[in-house]
């Protein structure tokens, strides 16, 4: 009986298959077949549905196991991210060579004693959107810092600083020797003479002397020396371009150079910072009278290696250079490192008439504007007369 019922459908549905598509050629035998089997079967439908439904089941509960497993992996690592690092030492220096990859740091600070693994912090990196941001140096790291704080150090570029301070009235030669005895700077011009040192700062001249401003210079382990040539040299010519821009009319100086010499005859004579101007003056008015300067510390200067601490008569009246006894006019060059003060009272003396002075014996010194009052002054202050 079933298959009588399949034949007559058979009939049927051939009529009807023909009739829609006749016109296209369509494979009749096979849309027929098509359809007698879903006709005849229909129980693989139902097998397809229950798959489905058992798959999408299968699919959410993986979901789920991916989902908590995620949550439980970020959770370790926030964890690791934040927890304090134990380094075999309170503190420790580790160096990053330049142009290194994430993994690269990574390595380095593993082997320089920071126990960060290299997946781990690649992967750190790169959340704080720090990966191509990285710098190198030499750093210092503290037990107890966190993966997190480890990155934020390298991102700043947080590198250890060094210094090396000049000190205002030096002269050339004890800066070279300060900077040549530091340690944490690479000595590129050890042996060079002073002449090839203005050539690498870019200076128009040979001499040194004066050419660098007094100051700490910070700087990271490893630059060179070089490096705080430069930086002193051009901020003395900021500093003393600030101090020509704003000087006193009338001045007996034809160049700033002439005003550096000036500020460091003031630097060496007084370290009082009220008497910078009054010093400055009295060379000043010497200069105008035509007067000699006559000052002590340019024939220091002038005796080199010869000073052994002590100026005796037949000093001042050897002629050097820079005898300011012997000679008239500025010095030729610069006696030591002016500083800010000194510039400043240079360009801008106080106003006083007085052409002497005299140390008091305890830091101060005596003006005088005639040669009889200074006399006196030299007897109190210096040979005890009343």
């Amino acid at each position: 009986m079933r298959v009588r019922q399949v034949k007559v459908l058979y009939w049927v549905f051939r009529q009807d298959v023909r009739a829609r598509f006749d016109a296209q050629n369509a494979p009749l035998d096979t849309v027929v077949a098509t359809q007698v089997r879903l006709t005849e079967s229909p129980e693989p439908a139902a097998v397809d549905t229950r798959l489905t439904l058992q798959f999408m089941s299968f699919i959410k509960r993986l979901l789920v196991l991916l989902i908590v497993a995620a949550l439980a992996a970020g959770g370790a690592f926030y964890y690791w991210a934040q927890a304090p690092l134990q380094l075999d030492k309170p503190t420790l220096d580790v160096t990053i060579k330049p142009y290194s990859s994430v993994r690269s740091v990574a390595a380095q600070l593993r082997n320089g004693g920071v126990p960060v693994p290299p997946l781990l912090f690649n992967l750190l990196a790169r959340v704080m959107d720090v990966g191509t941001k990285l710098k190198s140096g030499n750093y210092e790291f503290a037990t107890g810092i966190t993966p997190i704080e480890v990155v934020e150090k390298l991102a700043r570029g947080d590198v250890n600083q060094y210094v090396v301070t000049i000190i205002e009235g030096w002269t050339f030669k004890k800066m070279r020797s300060e900077i040549d005895a530091n340690p944490a700077l690479r000595h590129d011009t050890a042996g060079l003479p002073d002449a090839d040192i203005m050539q690498l700062v870019g200076a128009d001249r040979a001499e040194a002397e004066g050419m660098f401003f007094p100051d700490t210079y910070l700087f990271p382990k490893g630059t060179s020396d070089i490096d705080v040539y430069k930086r002193a040299y051009r901020l003395m010519q900021k500093r003393l371009d600030e101090a020509w821009a704003a000087r006193a009319p009338g001045l007996p100086y034809t160049t700033p150079y002439e005003a550096l010499i000036m500020a460091s005859l003031v630097e060496k004579e007084t370290g009082q910072a009220v008497e910078r101007g009054q010093v400055a003056a009295v060379f000043i008015n010497r200069l105008r009278k035509r007067m000699l300067l006559q000052t002590d510390p340019t024939v220091i200067y002038g005796m080199g290696d010869q000073y052994t601490g002590r100026l005796r008569k037949r000093d001042l009246q050897t002629d050097t250079p820079y005898n300011t006894y012997t000679r008239a006019g500025l010095p030729p060059t610069p006696i030591a490192l002016p500083g800010v003060a000194s510039l400043a009272a240079a360009l801008n003396p106080a106003p006083t008439d007085a052409l002497y002075f005299v140390a008091r014996g305890d830091g101060t010194s005596h003006f005088s504007t005639n040669l009889q009052e200074h006399n006196r002054a030299v007897d109190k202050y210096q040979r005890g007369e009343q």
